[in-house]
């Protein structure tokens, strides 16, 4: 089998997070962490005699993801009725969108461009709706295992928006590209809050070309999208290969074990038996309304990184890693305006401080730092109070504990040693224990380095390196009788 032979689609369920309301009723968006079934009322529940309004902000957010992805915004549109045995909705039936004859979803087509190494892709948008999001299902253990399901309708009727791709990923990488683009253009349009647990969920569609397609439910974050589709593939080939069928069903994703579980048969569209919503009228969309929106955009994350490489002369990789997240974006900015030197910030917060955070499973707004702690620490450096090392040493403890930098070095003793003396003496030490790589460094300069590197290492990496320098090559020439070294 070919290695491009990889068909993927994704469908991503957005909640509008950043809205006060539900979709079609007055409950709170703000549900998480608070009682079971207690963020609910008639509507969002579903009861007979109730009348859902759509939520004005949750149109006009839909519009601003249209506008960012190249969508075309329709000028009509409807809410549907999606019936099913939906477990999860009190009512039976979920309100959605659907295209039909006359009538389309709120936004048709579109694209996206994603980096794929040094070369862009473009993946297509198939439409964008707007629909309510089912209630949580809390299962005990494994989902395959779970002696019973309970329900809590709290997140029952919240704002999605739904964007469905074209098959035009081949690869679980370009997934995952996809997903942090498309989390940092609705961040941007300040419509959704990627921080927030679950408020990006994502189902995937997979195959091997020629093969059935697979689809993936409710995967619950970027690196677990990545991880289900890596499983899927290697499970799809070891089928073929044993000269097996993949089916055409619904699997579930099961984050603890790293498999994914066959649920269901996949359903067909008719399986749905889509109706029009008979308690909401259509959504006309006016032209001058859509322009008005178009007048109030954003600056979206592509036009944000132009201005990045423009305005504080960055390479284009580090714009667009930089932008990639509207938080990292906020955060350098801010940096950039306490410190002044947009390269240095850019060094440090795309190598230490990124790979710092992904080493402890961390997003950026779940750490302690801040641009003020963060810059105090460049400050220091730039200051000749700590040397880079000893910045790299604290910047953990920065990112996890709050504190500032200087308070860090002061409670670990890790100012910079600087004081002459001190270190003439320390060297006396280096190279009385060390009579060998004197003796060595009496012939070649280049041994001289391994001398300076003891010193470094007897202050615990806290010597000023232009003075140990100094003090190295000082005692290295007496010894050779003054020569220059």
């Amino acid at each position: 089998m070919a290695e491009n032979d990889v068909v993927i689609g994704l469908e991503i369920h957005c909640q509008l997070t950043k809205l006060r309301t539900k979709l079609f009723c007055g409950c709170s968006s703000d549900y998480r962490d608070k009682e079971p079934n207690s963020n609910v009322c008639e509507v969002c529940l579903g009861h007979p005699g109730s009348l859902p309004k759509p939520n004005r902000k949750a149109v006009e957010f839909a519009v601003m993801a249209g506008l960012a992805l190249n969508s075309a915004i329709s000028e009509k549109t409807s809410f549907y009725r999606k019936n099913y045995f939906y477990v999860d909705m009190s009512k039976n039936f979920q309100i959605s969108m659907y295209e039909t004859a006359g009538m389309k979803t709120i936004c048709e087509g579109g694209h996206m461009e994603i980096n794929v190494g040094p070369q862009a892709k473009t993946i297509k948008i198939t439409r964008i709706q707007l629909e309510e999001d089912p209630a949580r299902l809390v299962h005990i253990g494994p989902i395959d295992l779970s002696p019973y399901t309970l329900v809590d309708y709290n997140r029952a009727g919240m704002a999605l928006l739904e964007i469905v791709t074209e098959p035009d990923m081949s690869s679980p990488r370009e997934a995952r590209l996809f997903l942090q683009k498309l989390r940092s253009i609705m961040e941007h349009i300040g419509a959704y809050d990627g921080g927030l647990e679950g408020a990006m969920r994502c189902d995937a569609n997979i195959s091997i070309r020629g093969s059935e397609r697979v689809e993936i439910k409710n995967i619950s974050s970027f690196k677990e999208v990545e991880k289900a589709l890596n499983f899927e593939i290697s499970r799809q080939r070891s089928v073929i290969q044993k000269g097996g069928r993949i089916t055409r069903e619904t699997r579930h994703w099961d984050e603890i074990r790293k498999v994914t579980i066959s649920l269901r048969e996949k359903e067909e569209e008719h399986d749905y038996r889509y109706f029009p919503e008979p308690d909401i009228a259509p959504l006309i969309l006016r032209q001058e309304f859509v322009e008005r929106i178009r007048r109030q955009m954003p600056e979206l994350p592509d036009a944000r990184a132009e201005r990045f490489i423009k305005d504080y002369a960055i390479p284009k990789y580090d714009a667009q890693v930089l932008t990639a997240d509207k938080r990292l974006a906020d955060f350098y900015e801010e940096s950039v305006r306490l410190y002044g030197d947009a390269k240095t910030v850019s060094n440090w917060l795309m190598g230490d401080v990124l790979g710092e955070l992904h080493s402890k499973g961390l997003e950026l707004d779940e750490a302690k730092i801040t641009p003020s702690t963060f810059v105090n620490m460049l400050n220091m450096i730039k200051g000749n109070e700590i040397s880079g090392k000893i910045g790299k040493i604290i910047l953990p403890e920065l990112i996890t504990s709050g504190k500032s930098a200087l308070q860090i070095v002061d409670e670990r003793g890790m100012r910079k040693v600087s004081d002459r003396g001190v270190l003439g003496g320390i060297a006396e030490e280096v190279f009385s224990e060390n009579a060998k790589a004197v003796g060595d460094a009496m012939q070649d300069d280049n041994a001289v380095h391994y001398l300076i590197g003891q010193l470094m290492k007897k202050t615990n990496g806290k010597g000023d390196p232009k003075i140990v320098n100094e003090v190295v090559w000082d005692r290295v020439r007496k010894l050779r009788g003054g020569t220059a070294g």
